[in-house]
């Protein structure tokens, strides 16, 4: 379901938001990320998932107690940990100072200026730094250009 709200700056300009859309999407959408680079911070937003690196709001029903095999609870596990060396290198590949930029935006989805003001930088900063990030990320995901 989407939820869209009306926003008004001034001088009278309206603009709905999707409030269910990612901040990497919405940069894509208005043509502030080029394909190669909203990819790459999917791909990057797909092992962050897959490690289930995010806080859990449920309980995890995948590990059985009722002395079954395990088989689906340890392929789980090591899918898991294969997505978090996955994303790890993908952080380190990056580069120290992008990382922090990439995990707020793509994997967090906080809104650009937010990071920027979470990270102490000017505002408007973000954009190029972000661009920076997702550009060695797609190196390293070893997109095409």
């Amino acid at each position: 379901m989407q939820e869209l709200v009306e926003r008004s700056w001034g001088g009278g300009r309206r603009v709905t938001i999707n409030l269910a859309e990612s901040p990497l999407g919405w940069l894509r959408a208005r043509g502030l990320l080029d394909a190669r680079q909203a990819d790459a911070g999917e791909a990057l937003r797909r092992d962050y998932d897959a490690a289930a690196l995010g806080a859990a709001v449920t309980m995890r029903w995948e590990a059985r107690v009722d002395g079954g095999s395990g088989g689906d609870a340890s392929d789980a596990t090591v899918a898991r940990i294969a997505a978090k060396r996955r994303f790890d290198a993908a952080i380190a590949a990056v580069g120290a100072g992008l990382g922090d930029v990439l995990w707020q935006v793509v994997c967090a989805g906080e809104a650009l200026p937010v990071a920027e003001k979470a990270l102490g930088w000017p505002t408007r900063s973000g954009r190029l730094v972000l661009t920076l990030a997702l550009d060695r990320l797609a190196d390293h995901y070893r997109l095409a250009r």
